[in-house]
This record gives structure tokens, sequence and C-alpha cells, in this order.
């Protein structure tokens, strides 16, 4: 059963997270999987659907989100329309809607029909990033898996930052959508005012639950050396590393979704082989 619902947040200036879940009507107290996009992604992006959906059929409930700030809404799902909130995003704002997300979960089980006490995370490129400091933040995580994530969120050279703080802003081109995407200065103040919050590699060392690196040694968006850096920074009694050979950052899949791959089937196998192992 597919459920689309909206969660709301406490504080009304805020959007609320629209969410995407999969779980068996007929099957209770099952491990749950939280999901979250990257960058210039959103829940509905490519491959990922599909994804959540083998899952799913592998006795797991799945949820799926939309960061708050991504630029999409629950009426334009796969569309760039609110670009005014893309602006203002944060890695803060990200790490608060995901636990709205994980609050929800563990407080509602019931709906969804999931053992709150066997949660996991999963993220893409920068929400990989997101669900390793989530996790880090949040003991009722159980077990974590990211896909091409970033290791850190300072990703800017000196002169982009300062021509950055001069103009106010930044503009990120879309070659998808021909979109000039801006990301205000409140997305480089984040970073240098939450440096410990928002400090990747320290969150995954101190990771005591199982984690699960996956990453394509041809990745141009995010270098493969990124998962290597969480590899070596990360405790490695709890963690595997497993690269995707002759692949990139989203493992060959594209938006829209146009068919799986040999190496995105791949991944989803390992994915589902670690969760069955470890919640």
């Amino acid at each position: 059963m597919l459920n689309t619902s909206n969660i709301s947040r406490k504080s009304a200036s805020r959007p609320g997270v629209n969410t995407s879940v999969l779980f068996d009507t007929n099957s209770a107290n099952q491990p749950a999987v939280i999901f979250a996009h990257g960058f210039k992604g959103f829940k509905e992006w490519g491959g990922f659907p599909y994804m959540m959906e083998k899952i799913a059929g592998k006795g797991f409930a799945c949820i799926r989100f939309d960061f708050s700030h991504n630029g999409v809404t629950k009426e334009n799902p796969a569309e760039f329309t609110r670009l005014d909130l893309f602006a203002e995003n944060t890695h803060s704002i990200e790490l608060d809607d995901l636990k709205t997300v994980i609050d929800h979960v563990y407080n509602n089980p019931e709906l969804y029909n999931i053992d709150k006490k066997r949660l996991s995370l999963m993220g893409h490129s920068r929400g990989g990033g997101a669900v390793i400091l989530g996790a880090g933040e949040d003991e009722r995580i159980k077990a974590l898996v990211t896909l091409s994530s970033i290791a850190d969120v300072n990703r800017y050279t000196d002169e982009q930052k300062k021509r950055w703080q001069e103009a106010g802003y930044i503009e990120i081109p879309n070659t998808r959508t021909a979109q000039m995407m801006r990301m205000n200065k409140t997305f480089l103040d984040d970073i240098e005012q939450n440096s410990a919050r928002l400090d990747i590699t320290g969150a995954i060392s101190r990771l005591k639950i199982p984690v699960l690196i996956i990453h394509g040694k041809e990745d141009l968006a995010v270098k493969y050396t990124d998962a290597l850096k969480l590899y070596e920074n990360s405790n490695k009694d709890f963690t595997e590393i497993c690269t995707i050979e002759h692949t990139g950052h989203t493992f060959g899949t594209e938006h829209p979704f146009k068919g799986t791959t040999k190496a995105f089937e791949e991944v989803i196998e390992k994915v589902i082989g670690f969760l069955k192992k470890n919640l």
C-alpha cells in the first residue's frame, strides 16, 4: 500500500515535509527505512521510487520525503516551482526536517505497521551527509546506508565564498531544467556558524551502529575519495564500504526514470542484504 502524507511542523512559518510511505498492510512490526534525497533532488527523482518499492517488497516499511526547502511541492512533486524556498535552504534546515520525519515515524508506528525499535536511515549525495549527521544525533537509529555521500559540507573554494558573501547569493545552473537556482548567503552562514553540528566525518566516527557506504568508482559529482574519507573516519567494527565499478553518481539512472541498470540493481541488492542482516 502506498500512502502519501504531509507532516506538519511545530513552527507555522515553515512548510511541511511531504512524504511517501510504502508498507505491507498485512504485516506488523516491519523494520523501517527513511530515505533522504540529495542536492537538486526530490523524493520522486529518477530511480528512487523504484528502489524503495524493491526494498519494500522484501519486508521493509519505506519512507521517502522531500526536504521542506528543496523547491518542489506536494502539488508539483517533480518540478522546481518554489525556488524562493530553495534559495533559503540550509544544512541545518535539512537536519531539522529529517528529525521531523524520524519523530513522526517513531511516534506513530501503528500508522505504517512499523517496529519503531528497528529504524534505519539511507541518503543519497548531500542526503547521505544529512543521514550521517542525523544518526549521530539520534540513538533511535539502528542502521545507516549512504549512497554517493558527501564527506564534508564545506565544498566551496575561498574565491567562491568571497563572491557569495559579497553578492549575498550564488546561482547554480540546473542543466536538466535550464533553471538558475539561487542559494542565499544564509546557506554559507549556516556552514560557518554550525561547523561542529555539521561535521560529517566527526559524526560518523562516533557511530556505533552498522553502516554501509556505497559509492560509484567513476562518480564525477561527489568523488570516490569522499567514500574513502568516510570509511577511514568510521568505526571499522561497524562499517563496510562497497565500491560499484564502472558507474557514477546515480548508478546509471536518470530523471525521468528510463529503467534500471546493472549497477543500480547491485546497489539495491547490497542495501537489502545489509538491512536484512542488521535490522
